[in-house]
């Protein structure tokens, strides 16, 4: 097993977060610096480093954080005008916690996927 990770520690409520959605598989929390009105992370419970470490054992586990992304879209109001998800993979994708997760951002216009500079 890996090292605890912050995000682990979440998920064994060694520290305290805004958890909005925990089961066996997967757990739902407000980021603690948002950079959206609606600004969640969604995580496996099962600490994977980041997108390269992902094996076929995980398809279901990772499957099942779109399903949770999606029901707290709609929970937050913000399925009908859209939302973004985004899943960064190491030190150039912007990864700064090494716990795969995925961010949910809504409440406004997001605007561009990627700058240009």
């Amino acid at each position: 097993m890996s090292e605890d990770t912050l995000f682990t520690k979440i998920v064994n409520r060694e520290i305290p977060a805004d958890i909005l959605f925990q089961d066996d598989r997967a757990t739902a929390f407000r980021d603690i610096h948002p950079q959206a009105p609606t600004h969640i992370l969604i995580i496996p419970n099962k600490p994977i480093p980041t997108v390269n470490d992902v094996t076929e054992d995980d398809e279901a586990v990772l499957g099942h954080l779109f399903v949770v992304a999606a029901k707290l879209a709609e929970q937050e109001g913000i399925s009908e005008n859209g939302y973004r998800l985004i899943v960064n993979c190491g030190n150039h994708g912007g990864q700064v916690v090494f716990h795969l997760h995925m961010h949910l951002l809504g409440g406004r216009p997001i605007g561009r996927m990627v700058s240009r500079s």
